[in-house]
């Protein structure tokens, strides 16, 4: 009976690390590389459905999760055998590499290897991914009051630090796709190590994972969208960026400008 939990356990980790790393293989990605002339800011920012089905379904998952009793009983195994059947220390790496991706977007671009947009742009995208990302994720943790594995309080639905790190994988993997896939596969493996300690640490279920990769990742793409949709253009360079903050438990609008 322990082997096949084990097992089990084991398979389900394996497929949500499929899905988020199918996430990182655009249709149209390849290892040839594609002109920087069809890669600019206004040209690849269409906002499609394809974009959303990988997000819609771990949010689906995590949301039905909530009233599920099979998913539930998913959660309390993969909570035994990581934090019952295997007592450990817990680590705080987490909180520092659900930023990695994002402190990499920049990175590269310091070192001279330059992404899809300029530094100015990928700034202005990861803030405004960000603000939606806590925008969403701080109300769902008012409203569902899901407890924490470890019992310290009522708001573990979604995380927030795999939202922070699917959003901040996405922006490495948008950016730096056409320089060399596995750019983005790392970003995903270091988002999904995020999610992954989250649990280690005993302060969230599997079901809380798997929705904040979700929304992290739809957060990105909208942010994308919208810093398009919001730019005044190259020919007057100018651009200007509004994007929601969240702070001392309050929310505020947040406006960038470059001249």
């Amino acid at each position: 009976m322990k082997e096949r939990m084990k097992t089990t356990i084991t398979s389900l980790l394996v497929l949500f690390s499929i899905a988020t790393y199918a996430q990182t293989v655009p249709l149209q990605d390849s290892l040839v590389p594609v002109p920087q002339k069809a890669t600019t800011l206004q040209k690849t920012n269409k906002l499609t459905y394809k974009e959303f089905i990988i997000p819609a379904v771990l949010i689906s998952y995590g949301a039905i999760a909530l009233e599920s009793d099979g998913l539930k009983n998913i959660n309390d195994a993969i909570h035994e055998e990581i934090n019952i059947e295997h007592p450990h220390q817990f680590l705080h790496v987490d909180d520092y590499s659900q930023f990695a991706p994002g402190v990499a977007v920049f990175g590269l671009q310091a070192f001279g290897i330059k992404g899809k947009n300029s530094a100015m742009d990928e700034a202005i995208i990861y803030a405004i991914s960000i603000g939606i990302s806590t925008a969403v994720v701080t109300p769902l943790k008012r409203a569902t009051h899901v407890m924490r594995p470890n019992n310290s309080s009522d708001n573990s639905f979604p995380s927030g630090h795999t939202t922070i790190a699917f959003a901040s994988a996405e922006l490495l993997r948008r950016e730096y796709w056409n320089v060399s896939p596995w750019i983005g596969v790392a970003g995903y493996a270091v988002a999904t190590g995020t999610g992954f300690l989250r649990m280690y640490n005993n302060k969230h279920w599997f079901s809380d994972v798997v929705a904040g990769a979700g929304i992290g990742i739809a957060s990105t793409n909208l942010a994308y969208w919208l810093h398009s949709k919001i730019n005044w253009g190259k020919k007057h360079k100018q651009t200007a960026s509004v994007f929601p903050i969240y702070e001392n438990g309050g929310f505020a609008v947040g406006f960038i400008s470059q001249f």
